[in-house]
């Protein structure tokens, strides 16, 4: 028997190519949250939409299998594929060939009923042909209308309809740039999909394909954002396995250019403050009333932007600052660690202090989200200070226990 494409739920494909790609892909003795008959069932899935992009390697506890896809032969996510599987049953396809043929002219334009003659006069030529009622057929009709295909217009009293004849010249460099950069990058992945195969000029060092999964999620936020709708929102906590729902109002999506990870930045009314929400936990979005005070809530988290240096935010009532600065030294020849200093200070200050000598200093919320990136600049530190005298301890304390795993000396930390 053949396999068999049955996708009702976009959400249980999010939730297995997570679990096969991002977070390590699971053997069937492992994966314990659907049966092995699932765990078949969505591997072959999976494998038919990513064959060309899996790696087997193998290891004393068996065959290790991961996603490899290398920017300069693939220039484009193929996790898009699973954005184009559908399900259709029989009906679906055959009235959708048959409205097409009909209304195949964008000049033709046709009430319901009309559409239900020429159907009739179209299937006589089959002998056991499939028949479809009014319903059902204007059910699909509107259908295609809120998917912009076909556009519904009065015709005396009764509503009409015909293809769309939305033509648009598209600059196919342009589309291969927002299909692998921009959020609903699927959309451009679509387009492209219209167009003649064609050379393209990019290719990235940095690809993050994962947010691909999360088109949907960030779609249905986008058009929450440009009706200044609050939502409803289930959320996942993995690590404590819960979901739960949340009435917020979402203000602006972050993308983290270190891993491509995005946010939601919304302001949450119970609570009376602005915090973030990671994408890829968020497990759906119903849109709610329209929020009068969205400007209002936007233009406040602008005034926190100059001391965001990650998603970190106070509450409204609650804006203490917190305090970091540290001076690196460097060799003449290495006049590029200062460049570097000036290109990824964010909102914090650069001064230079002699021609070898450099310090950054900065005021923001959260300074441990500062840690990972100081800590690239390790052995050219001479001075460092954080307000928050707890964290300073803790990253002195993380340096004197790497010093005595290397068994050196760490002396005072710095």
């Amino acid at each position: 028997m053949a396999y068999s494409e049955l996708i009702k739920n976009f959400n249980r494909v999010r939730d297995y190519m997570r679990e096969f790609f991002v977070y390590g892909f699971k053997s069937r003795e492992e994966y314990t949250k659907k049966s092995a008959r699932s765990y078949d069932d969505e591997r072959r899935r999976l494998e038919s939409w990513l064959g060309d992009f899996m790696q087997f390697r193998q290891t004393p506890e068996g065959k290790n299998v991961f996603l490899s896809v290398d920017s300069r032969v693939s220039r484009h996510n193929p996790l898009y594929k699973a954005w184009k599987t559908k399900s259709f049953t029989d009906g679906d396809i055959t009235l959708h060939f048959i409205l097409f043929d009909i209304l195949d002219d964008p000049k033709t334009v046709l009430t319901l009923n009309e559409i239900m003659e020429r159907m009739d006069e179209y299937l006589t030529g089959f002998q056991y042909p499939k028949m479809f009622d009014v319903s059902t057929v204007r059910k699909k009709l509107n259908e295609y209308v809120s998917e912009g295909i076909l556009i519904a217009e009065k015709k005396g009293r009764t509503m009409a309809y015909h293809r769309s004849s939305f033509q648009a010249s598209l600059d196919p460099d342009a589309l291969d740039y927002f299909s692998e950069v921009a959020p609903c990058g699927v959309i451009g992945s679509y387009l492209l999909d219209k167009e003649e195969l064609h050379e393209g000029i990019l290719t990235f060092k940095h690809h993050y394909i994962t947010g691909a999964m999360d088109s949907e999620v960030l779609c249905a936020l986008f058009q929450a954002m440009s009706e200044k709708r609050q939502i409803t929102m289930e959320t996942m906590d993995k690590k404590r396995n819960k979901t739960s729902e949340a009435d917020v109002v979402p203000l602006r999506i972050f993308i983290s250019v270190q891993n491509g990870r995005q946010y939601l930045m919304a302001y949450l009314p119970r609570t009376r403050r602005i915090r973030s929400f990671r994408t890829d936990s968020i497990l759906s979005v119903h849109p709610g009333e329209i929020c009068r005070s969205f400007d209002e809530y936007r233009e406040i988290l602008n005034g926190m932007l100059p001391h965001m240096w990650g998603v970190s935010t106070q509450s409204f009532s609650d804006q203490r600052m917190e305090h970091v600065e540290f001076t690196v030294r460097y060799r003449a020849d290495e006049s590029y660690i200062h460049r570097r200093l000036e290109r990824e200070k964010r909102c914090g200050t650069v001064e230079k202090l002699d021609v070898n000598t450099s310090r950054f200093s900065a005021d923001v919320y959260d300074t441990s989200e500062l840690v990972p990136w100081i800590r690239t600049f390790l052995c050219r530190i001479t001075s460092i200070h954080f307000s928050n005298e707890a964290l300073e301890a803790q990253f002195k304390k993380d340096l004197e226990d790497m010093y005595a795993l290397y068994g050196l000396e760490g002396g005072d930390g710095t």
